[in-house]
């Protein structure tokens, strides 16, 4: 049977459903060359008019759906998880560390002020027993304030950075610890007191020159502390943050640009199975995520940026766009290259 013989028979009704209905109701061996015909030509033109529609994507969307959507929806947690971690974790600790940076800023203006106004401890100027009196134009008022806030400003800096030393499990040694309460430790009192006196003011400020250099001593170190916990911490999550996140996002842009083309396919029925073409645009995807990741914020106008996880995000969701944009760049660079080239070759 050719294509030649692809003609209808005149007894037979010349509508593609008739042509296989009449093939349907005649036995496989009662069906002759001109119904074997008709029958092919009416399964030719009945999938030509319901293109894109096929046997094959009318039976996968009846029996292999599950399938898929077990795989999507795993792969989507898969990837859910480690993205609100990370991400969480990034937010909660640049906050802290910008925190801490504030109130770094904020003690080391206020040391240099008290060390100004009251000298040093050998040599005070005021606020002692011998000398009552503070240098002329100052209140005692205001001085007691700043000692107070600079003394708070230093616990709240050994706070958050004890806080912010969890996030890279307590990598940098706390200079304190000894002193910290232990329920093991039997001088746990004597050990509190010891803190006390190195991160208060001394009740009713008999020395106020010599309070401020015993709290500058003590934020030395705190300070040492905390700002080796931010070197860490901006490695660490900073690595994490330009490195895997938009690999992760892209991934997780693939997979919602999956399941919307899964849900239309399925309300077209139109779906395959196509678990290597998946696994090719994952990869893609990884790529284009991994490339977005060493570079900076995007900016679309003046004050306006958007954050490379968005873009990775995007990437993923439209993995074509993104390679037919570098397509684009490499064209241009080209005809660019080219044409320098001639200009050269014709002087």
């Amino acid at each position: 049977m050719d294509g030649r013989s692809l003609k209808w028979d005149p007894r037979f009704p010349k509508s593609a459903e008739s042509s296989i209905l009449q093939a349907r109701t005649t036995s496989s061996v009662q069906l002759d060359a001109t119904a074997s015909a008709n029958l092919l030509a009416a399964l030719t033109k009945l999938a030509a008019e319901l293109r894109p529609v096929t046997a094959d994507s009318i039976r996968a969307s009846s029996n292999q759906t599950k399938p898929t959507i077990l795989s999507l929806r795993r792969w989507t947690l898969i990837l859910a998880v480690p993205i609100v971690l990370f991400s969480g974790l990034s937010f909660v600790s640049s906050s802290i560390a910008s925190l801490i940076r504030t109130d770094i800023t904020t003690a080391n203006d206020l040391a240099v002020k008290l060390r100004t106004e009251l000298g040093p401890a050998t040599s005070p100027t005021g606020g002692t027993p011998d000398s009552p009196e503070l240098p002329k134009g100052l209140n005692e008022g205001d001085v007691i304030a700043q000692l107070q806030q600079y003394a708070s400003t230093i616990r709240a800096i050994d706070a958050r950075a004890r806080q912010l030393n969890w996030f890279v499990f307590r990598a940098e040694p706390d200079p304190f610890a000894q002193y910290r309460w232990n329920p093991n430790n039997k001088a746990n009192q004597s050990n509190q007191e010891k803190l006390k006196d190195m991160f208060q003011v001394t009740v009713g400020l008999p020395d106020m020159p010599q309070d401020a250099d015993r709290l500058t001593k003590t934020y030395q170190d705190v300070r040492s502390f905390a700002q080796n916990i931010l070197d860490l911490v901006s490695v660490s999550y900073g690595a994490i943050t330009n490195c895997l996140l938009p690999v992760l996002y892209a991934l997780l842009g693939t997979c919602a640009y999956l399941l919307r083309c899964f849900e239309d396919e399925l309300r077209t029925v139109t779906f395959t199975p196509s678990s290597r073409a998946n696994w090719a645009r994952f990869l893609i995807a990884a790529i284009g995520g991994a490339v977005v990741g060493l570079c900076g914020n995007f900016t679309i106008t003046q004050g306006a940026s958007i954050s490379p996880l968005a873009i990775a995000f995007l990437v993923g969701y439209a993995v074509d766009v993104f390679f037919s944009f570098l397509d684009g760049m490499v064209q241009t660079f080209t005809k660019r290259k080219n044409g320098a080239s001639s200009t050269a070759t014709a002087t």
